[in-house]
């Protein structure tokens, strides 16, 4: 991906400068990752961890694996290196050159191999296509096609032969038929391959590194070099845009078995056709912007498109003409996000004008605009800020320093509140009192009473212009950012403060290309934009123009982590010091725009500017946090940022993390420990264990009537540990009745002891507690809607005079609700 990032199965890996190409070995158990300056990383997608690190020394433009999995190729410059792929032995070089494939005299664009790993094709810029063998056949090394008046974007081999397929940028296709068939390729000599051998040894005997055999390639070779070889000849050639309704062909896909070749273009169109007589089976457009990539599963039934100006993708089921997948993320910065009161739902917005929801548990979202806010003259909103029943709305203005408040329900201005000398910058309403807090530039806090005619009820004076203001979400203390790079904690009701934090160091800037100052210097002018306290308070999140985001102890105002965000140096401002080699007497290099036509190349970024000039060429974003915001179960935090949306959570399936573990604790002691009906004990070594799903067999091995005797003999260092076992457990777990049974149990017997460590347990309880009212909600409607159908049932088998049949097989509808209320008043209790 274009943020230096690529998520393989569960796991994220992270590569210095953006991911250009990337190559899935036939098995699924290697990838190849290559950022922009050719340093690769050999990635174990079993291990789920990085084997190796090459570099390739210059721009790596294609990367694929052969279809045996013994080999594999990536092109640079003009040129393509074959290596021998890492096996399942153990190798002190996972990357080995085998050969090396001249040919092609401008850069190489795309790879194709034949289904028996013999050969393979490479497409150029120079509008030829080259056939190599991968060993040195005796009737093929090397063979060069023409045919067309564009870049090659695209190469195919058909099923199980030789003929090729060539697509180039201008919507050509060439086919191209083979004299001979696989079969057909001939071992090259004994004596010639030795004497070839030989002469690649001595090569190599004057380096310092091997680099293997080299192969040549000749665009016009002599009659004799061609004769008894193996010939190609195009049998016909196609074109996409006929009436000229489409431009530049982007990106091409081809499924063999099918013969479905799929093309898309730079204007959003996308063609499937069957080849070899390319009949046209469809032409849809799924936008307006150029198609970046395709790609087709195994069957060939979806086909994925990604779309890289707007972050789209799309998976169409071509078959029944519809939709797998339709995901389009913000194709600019986001710049605020919020957690939905379960926890299970991420709302961001973003510069592009647009609202994504991320669901953590499916894909599916559909929102409709029900209200549209207005001030009574035009004004330009900066913040907004919604009261915790969700009844109040307020924004603050840039222009005309005032605060609109709104009524939800109705869409009503209820009142404009003015008193600020400044633009309004962040709104913040008291979670648990009526009191709005709102910053602002002109180096005050004002508190707003709801409940007293929306009257200042305290103004706190600070040294430096107000950036953002948080309530804890008890509500008694609040936080401060300003521009002066401080936090600082306020006691609100007695407008005291009562500590402050300097966090303008630990930001840590960077310095930007276009800077003429150094970091340190930079950094004098920075400051935290965004602030979030965690669920219990005790911690606050604090983040700004920088690729750190900050964690402090509320109560000792220290730092207690920081986050890295991104290691992707193709964004601005990860570094602290510039490149010496990208230096010059007269300044940085960045700040030359080559090809620029006035101002003598120099760009002059105007002042005040965050996201770059975008008509410069060689534009970067700067890294920086938007916004930050803790996930109301406490267990994890999400942040907007350069790079996306960035979400860290303590719920990690997939780690290994035991706990006061020692050698006798073993699955197999453990389950021998169950088998002999040592519930207590064996429910403590799968926690020493700690994995997950051992969790979960002990647990829900344990009889429903054993519950109770098993919760009153667990350490207390265990109940919490089952308590947090269990809120997780809800969300997946179909057996609602047994858990609920778990957790009535232990907040029984273990509550007064809890209660103690309520601070600590804080998240925990709440999750507990929202994951259970989740259920209830739903089972509540099922059974309404239950008791309901079963009502109609009645009404409409009167009705036909089955009276008979009504008294020997309905259930008295007095008893039955009164069944369903007590179902119901258990889940509240529970509840």
């Amino acid at each position: 991906t274009r943020d230096g990032s690529a998520l393989i199965t569960s796991h994220s890996l992270s590569t210095r400068l953006n991911i250009v190409c990337v190559g899935l070995s036939p098995d699924g158990s290697l990838a190849i990752l290559i950022d922009e300056e050719g340093a690769a990383l050999l990635v174990s997608l079993i291990g789920k961890c990085v084997i190796h690190h090459s570099y390739f020394h210059k721009p790596v433009h294609s990367v694929s694996f052969s279809p045996d999995g013994k080999k594999f190729v990536i092109t640079k410059d003009n040129v393509a290196l074959m290596y021998h792929a890492p096996g399942r032995t153990r190798e002190f070089n996972a990357f080995v050159l085998d050969k090396t494939y001249y040919g092609p005299y401008d850069e190489t664009t795309c790879i194709d191999w034949t289904d028996d790993s013999k050969c393979f094709a490479v497409g150029s810029k120079d509008m030829s296509t080259w056939v190599f063998g991968a060993e040195r056949w005796a009737n093929l090394i090397y063979y060069s096609l023409g045919g067309h008046k564009d870049i090659i974007v695209a190469c195919f081999f058909e099923e199980n032969s030789l003929d090729l397929y060539t697509i180039s940028q201008d919507a050509a296709l060439c086919v191209w038929q083979c004299d001979t068939e696989l079969d057909g390729l001939k071992p090259m000599p004994p004596k010639d391959a030795a004497r070839e051998r030989n002469a690649a040894k001595n090569d190599e005997e004057f380096l310092e590194e091997p680099k293997g055999e080299e192969i040549h390639g000749k665009a016009n070779p002599n009659e004799r070099e061609t004769r008894d070889k193996v010939k190609y000849s195009r049998v016909a050639k196609y074109f996409f845009n006929k009436e000229g309704d489409f431009n530049n062909l982007t990106s091409a896909a081809y499924h063999k078995k099918t013969h479905l070749l799929v093309t898309g273009f730079a204007s959003g169109i996308f063609h499937l056709h069957e080849l070899p007589e390319f009949n046209l089976i469809h032409s849809l457009s799924i936008s307006d912007q150029r198609i970046a990539s395709i790609s087709i599963n195994c069957t060939g039934d979806w086909i994925a498109f990604g779309c890289s100006g707007l972050g789209q993708l799309l998976v169409w089921e071509w078959q029944s003409e519809s939709y797998v997948l339709k995901q389009q993320g913000h194709f600019n910065s986001m710049v605020s996000l919020a957690y939905s009161p379960d926890g299970q739902y991420i709302v961001t917005g973003g510069e592009d004008g647009k609202v994504s929801g991320v669901i953590l548990l499916k894909y599916e979202l559909k929102y409709r605009n029900f209200r549209t806010f207005t001030s009574p003259r035009p004004s330009q909103f900066s913040c907004l800020a919604v009261d915790s029943s969700g009844e109040i709305v307020s924004a603050g203005s840039q222009d005309s320093f005032e605060i609109f408040i709104w009524s939800m329900q109705s869409g009503r201005l209820l009142d404009v509140l003015s008193g600020h000398e400044g633009p309004i910058s962040s709104l913040s309403f008291n979670p648990m009192k009526c009191v709005l807090a709102s910053g602002s530039w002109d180096k005050t806090v004002k508190l707003w009473d709801m409940l007293d005619s929306w009257r200042t009820k305290e103004t706190l004076i600070l040294n430096s212009d107000v950036l953002v203001v948080a309530f804890r979400p008890d509500g008694k203390e609040l936080a401060v950012a300003a521009l002066n790079g401080q936090i600082t904690f306020w006691d609100h009701e007695n407008a005291v403060q009562t500590g402050s934090i300097e966090g303008r160091h630990d930001l840590q800037m960077g310095r930007k290309e276009l800077d003429k100052i150094t970091a340190k210097q930079a950094a004098k002018g920075k400051s935290f934009t965004t602030l979030c306290y965690s669920a219990d308070g005790q911690s606050i999140l604090a983040g700004g123009l920088s690729k750190f985001v900050c964690i402090y102890n509320v109560k000792e105002q220290i730092l207690m982590k920081k986050f890295e965000i991104s290691c992707n140096f193709s964004l601005d401002a990860m570094e602290e010091y510039l490149d010496r080699r990208k230096m010059t007497e007269f300044g940085s290099m960045a700040l030359i725009d080559e090809g620029a036509g006035g101002e003598d190349g120099v760009a002059i970024p105007l002042p005040g500017v965050k996201t770059g000039d975008m008509s410069y060429r060689h534009f970067k974003p700067e890294i920086r946090v938007t916004c930050l915001r803790f996930s109301p179960t406490g267990r994890s935090w999400a942040a907007t940022t350069t790079e996306g949306l960035l979400i860290y959570s303590l719920d990690s399936g997939l780690i290994f993390d035991p706990f006061e573990l020692d050698i006798d604790v073993t699955p197999s002691n453990i389950r021998k420990t169950l088998h002999q009906k040592e519930y207590t004990m064996a429910i403590i070594m799968a926690f020493k264990l700690n994995e997950k799903k051992l969790i979960q067999e002990v647990i829900e091995a344990v009889p429903s009537n054993e519950v109770d005797v098993v919760c009153s003999s667990l350490p207390d260092l265990y109940v919490e540990k089952v308590l947090e076992f269990l809120a997780s457990a809800f969300e997946i777990s179909c057996h609602l009745e047994f858990y609920l049974i778990w957790a009535h149990k232990l907040l029984m017997l273990h509550g007064q002891k809890l209660k103690t460590r309520s601070v600590k347990l804080l998240p925990v309880i709440q999750f507990l507690q929202k994951s259970i009212q989740r259920h209830f909600e739903d089972v509540s409607k099922l059974c309404e809607w239950n008791i309901y159908n079963i009502k109609y049932a009645l009404a409409v088998s009167q009705q036909r005079g089955m009276k008979r049949l009504a008294e020997e097989t309905s259930v008295d509808e007095e008893d039955l609700d009164s069944d369903s209320d007590y179902l119901i008043h258990m889940l509240k209790g529970l509840g």
